[in-house]
């Protein structure tokens, strides 16, 4: 089965249906046509990029060069995840925790994916290895965001009814344990419900690419059913350490609860 090749013309009439779509904004002054348009030009230049940089990779099959992406990747992702929040940890905290439970949990899952499961030669081979990492750490970085940010509001919010529990001769970690089970949920529930409808309401997107490269379907869909799992299990295992460094900070060795560490919220 041949690949069909898309030309650049066909992405720019494509990307006329994003400039329609953001007339349509401007038109109903939702205030959103300035970041949309941004984005879609970011999200063309950096995939062309990428492309690129990969096809240089791809050629040299070095573990230094899978590493060095690696690690940029996870430097842009930990900072997503610090900037994310409505009130993130201050200081370089909020970007030590997430980058931190990241590559915890990312990278194990991934080492754990390409040299027991996929047993690639070798193991880091650079066409299994970045693309696996990248989605790892992509769906690992929305669920510890959305988690951080979920337990961050909800201990400033909650504040009062956290201290009188202290007071009351609670633990910080037993304070907070409600507002973290939340935030732990709150960060699990897309890759949940993603997990739920798959294969019946969408076709996920490494299944798709691997079908319309010419793959047999069976073997898209085994891989696909590896991708989830492992997604499921990084995001997870994330979360969890994310959280439980949270915790540890919003509460000094005498179970004060310290709402001082938190950035405050741009007022602009």
């Amino acid at each position: 089965m041949s690949i069909i090749e898309i030309t650049y013309r066909e992405l720019l009439l494509t990307g006329t249906l994003v400039i329609a779509l953001a007339v349509c904004t401007v038109i109903s002054k939702l205030g959103v046509a300035r970041p949309l348009l941004i984005a879609a030009l970011r999200m063309a230049i950096q995939l062309t990029l990428v492309g690129m940089i990969l096809n240089f990779i791809f050629t040299k099959s070095g573990i230094l060069w899978v590493a060095g992406i690696s690690l940029v990747m996870l430097a842009v992702a930990g900072r997503e995840v610090a900037v994310r929040s409505k009130r993130p940890l201050a200081g370089w905290w909020g970007y030590a925790v997430g980058t931190g439970s990241m590559f915890v949990s990312s990278f194990a899952v991934a080492i754990f994916a390409l040299a027991g499961m996929i047993r690639a030669d070798p193991w880091y081979e650079p066409q299994y290895a970045i693309p696996i990492l990248g989605m790892l750490l992509g769906n690992t970085m929305n669920g510890i965001a959305l988690s951080m940010d979920r337990l961050t509001d909800a201990a400033w919010r909650n504040r009062d009814e956290i201290e009188a529990r202290l007071m009351l001769g609670e633990q910080g970690k037993t304070a907070i344990g409600d507002f973290a089970k939340d935030a732990v949920r709150s960060g699990l529930i897309p890759v949940i419900n993603a997990m739920a409808v798959a294969g019946i309401v969408s076709l996920p997107g490494m299944m798709t690419g691997q079908i319309l490269a010419g793959n047999d379907p069976s073997i898209a869909v085994k891989y696909q059913i590896l991708i989830w799992l492992l997604i499921a299990a990084g995001c997870g295992f994330g979360m969890l350490l994310a959280i439980r460094l949270t915790v540890h900070l919003l509460f000094d060795e005498r179970h004060r609860l310290r709402l001082d560490r938190l950035k405050k919220p741009d007022r602009s």
